[in-house]
């Protein structure tokens, strides 16, 4: 296993010697590498899941490492291998979890072999591009006229309520309050965001919706022009009547179904897209496509279409209706008469099952966002595994929705979200990676604070543990491909999770049981630099939560929708982030590179990548007490000679970029002290 020190040592690096992340074509001449310790003599086999087997034979040496190869033409489907390694010392099983020793009782779990997925590709700019998360409506406010006014209408049984003091605290029922942020808010940020680094912006919804989070899409084919224009309104406070439960406003319904509306706010948005790839940038759109609004045009429960006087009726008043089987009704059930997301019934859940026609449908608005003029570059896929009623029509269905979105836009990448095993669908069919939760979020966030990504509750066996860290974040990577995990998006915060800075606090709990202040109280910068550094070092994409850089704090949902504090950010933390963002556009390794852990301890990890020409190292102490250690960078390419030097650091107070040379490397290894809340980001000169 990884803590296994020893038999690490013996066989370093992954077998796909500076791999690339790209998955071989069937037909391809694939070659399995295996790098051993320079001076081991070893006989190695790989182990196929279809049960051949093929000896490795010694292809070459350098002064570091031996190099074993196995080369077999690539199949027509996914296969499976393990290495065999047979030495001095025994017998060992190498898979992607690391080397094991194998005996009688040693039971080798499939889950963990290396695979190969022939023919899956993802899009080479999604490849550790720093990416960064926008809540829409509490970002920017720049165009007044677009904001949801006091009372425009009614949602969830209340009026909503308009948009007020940008600063103003969270409420309960923060999906009917509004701040204002919109596309224009967001297209006069461009130059500030490329100043931070990011390459890619990932929106929240934007299309047509009732709420602020816009998770209950009213239409899937327009902006929504509280976000977008509004050129065709009435006067404040026109309101229209609507049945005795609940009373809808002409005003809004103008304002979201006229026409002018709504072509002009998808020209706004097709001026965003076309500017960000002006600019080199990439633009990723949420996908909300398990369930719709019960605003939503195809259901029209809240009769924003008409209702029941609609000339084309919409599925809740008409049995007749052309979306009716978009929904599964329940006669039985007048209370509550259509399946819904969670029990929530403004969020009616789509019955793809008993609908082609929806099946199709879906797949038509995510090819009319990714081509011109849009051109949109990703869809961020929401609890993509709900999808459906059957595991089984869900990967049906997305097999269907990846052919159809790469047929128009190949370029286009597909990240959803899931929690837990993940190995079905990143099977090169469906999605091409995932939000890394589990193989990012949740680990480190227990290792740094000992607290779980919602602050619901704490973890003290797993604060500080590093030998945790890397095994549980370890196994969860095995469900990726190298070419899924490249992708990745690794966050620390974002609109589902407290943020992390609250999270420093070491404290459990939400807005409703601690307050808002407390998401404030005792929290520890020096904390929140170590995990940004891990962040921007680790594989995959690093994802920033809008103001996550400007010292934002917040509760989980709905206090993480916090407005951004302009005037008032942490300077400091975001140029800390500036200078991480640099950091990586000089360093291959930190793009690309292969991942080698190099040792943990209480409350210390230390990890590094690597290209041919590139190597750096991660190191992080995150304990009151300062640590010396001996780090093999060896592992890395590394040669006795070389000298350390330190890119960035952060302390228990600030963060330094200065060339401060730490000394040579000797036997392989580099020596240094950590201070207590110390995170270095080390490079190496001959």
């Amino acid at each position: 296993m990884i803590s296994d020190i020893a038999l690490r040592m013996f066989f370093c690096g992954e077998t796909q010697e500076f791999r690339s992340p790209e998955e071989p074509n069937p037909g391809d001449e694939t070659t399995i590498r295996l790098r051993v310790e320079l001076g081991r003599d070893v006989q190695a086999q790989v182990i196929f899941s279809t049960g051949e087997r093929q000896q490795m034979v010694l292809a070459r040496t350098d002064e570091l490492f031996s190099y074993y190869e196995a080369t077999f033409t690539c199949p027509d489907e996914p296969i499976s291998y393990r290495i065999k390694i047979t030495c001095d010392e025994g017998v060992a099983i190498y898979q992607r979890f690391g080397a094991t020793w194998a005996d009688a009782d040693n039971e080798i779990d499939p889950r963990y072999d290396f695979r190969i997925l022939p023919g899956f590709h993802t899009p080479q700019w999604s490849k550790g591009s720093v990416q960064y998360q926008i809540f829409v409506d509490r970002f920017c406010n720049l165009d007044p006229t677009n904001d949801v006014v006091e009372a425009e209408y009614s949602y969830g049984g209340e009026r909503v309520k308009g948009t007020f003091d940008w600063d103003a605290p969270i409420a309960n029922d923060d999906y009917r309050c509004f701040r204002g942020g919109d596309l224009a808010g967001v297209l006069a940020k461009l130059d500030y965001l490329q100043s931070i680094g990011v390459e890619t912006i990932y929106l929240n919804p934007i299309f047509v919706s009732p709420s602020c989070h816009k998770y209950d899409i009213q239409d899937y084919y327009h902006i929504d022009p509280h976000y977008g224009v509004i050129v065709d309104d009435m006067e404040d406070g026109e309101l229209g009547e609507g049945d005795e439960n609940d009373a809808h406003a002409k005003r809004y319904i103008r304002r979201v179904t006229s026409e002018e509306n709504l072509k002009a706010s998808d020209a706004l948005f097709e001026r965003l897209c076309r500017e960000m790839h002006r600019r080199g940038m990439r633009i990723i759109v949420d996908g909300v496509f398990n369930h719709t609004g019960s605003f939503n045009r195809w259901l029209d429960a809240a009769r924003v279409y008409g209702g029941a006087d609609a000339e084309v009726k919409g599925a809740y008043f008409d049995t007749e209706s052309p979306w009716r089987a978009y929904y599964r009704f329940r006669e039985d059930r007048p209370e509550s008469p259509y399946d819904s997301w969670c029990g929530f019934e403004t969020l009616p859940k789509l019955y793809y099952e008993e609908s082609e026609q929806l099946q199709q449908e879906i797949v038509n608005v995510a090819r009319h966002w990714v081509q011109p003029p849009y051109s949109v570059d990703g869809w961020r896929l929401d609890v993509a595994a709900d999808l459906g009623y059957s595991e089984e029509f869900n990967h049906k269905f997305w097999r269907r929705f990846r052919d159809g979105v790469k047929e128009v836009n190949p370029d286009c990448v597909l990240i959803a979200e899931h929690y837990g095993a993940s190995q079905a669908w990143l099977d090169g069919t469906q999605w091409d990676t995932l939000m890394n939760y589990d193989a990012f979020m949740e680990p480190l966030s227990f290792f740094l604070t000992g607290v779980e990504k919602h602050s619901d509750y704490k973890r003290n066996d797993l604060y500080q543990n590093g030998d945790e860290f890397f095994e549980s974040i370890f196994k969860a990577m095995c469900d990726y491909s190298w070419s899924s995990l490249a992708c990745s998006m690794n966050q620390l915060s974002n609109h589902d999770h407290s943020r992390f800075l609250t999270r420093t606090n070491g404290m459990a709990g939400r807005m409703e049981s601690r307050g808002q202040q407390a998401a404030s109280e005792g929290i520890d910068k020096s904390v929140m630099r170590e995990a940004v550094i891990v962040q921007m070092t680790w594989p995959g994409s690093p994802t920033l939560y809008y103001g996550d850089e400007a010292g934002l704090v917040g509760w989980t949902d709905p206090d993480n929708r916090r407005t951004y504090p302009w005037g008032r950010e942490d300077q400091s933390m975001i140029a800390f982030h500036r200078e991480l963002a640099a950091m990586r556009l000089e360093h291959e390794s930190l793009r690309m590179g292969e991942l080698v852990a190099l040792g943990c301890g209480y409350g210390w990890i230390a990890f590094g990548r690597f290209t041919p020409d590139d190597a750096v190292v991660t190191l992080v102490n995150n304990a009151e007490t300062a640590h010396t250690v001996s780090i093999r960078v060896r592992d890395l390419g590394i040669r006795d000679g070389e000298v350390a030097h330190v890119l960035i650091k952060s302390d228990h107070e600030d963060f330094y970029v200065e060339e401060k040379r730490l000394g040579k490397v000797h036997f392989g290894h580099i020596q240094l002290t950590l201070g207590p809340r110390t995170a270095l980001v080390l490079a190496f000169d001959k």
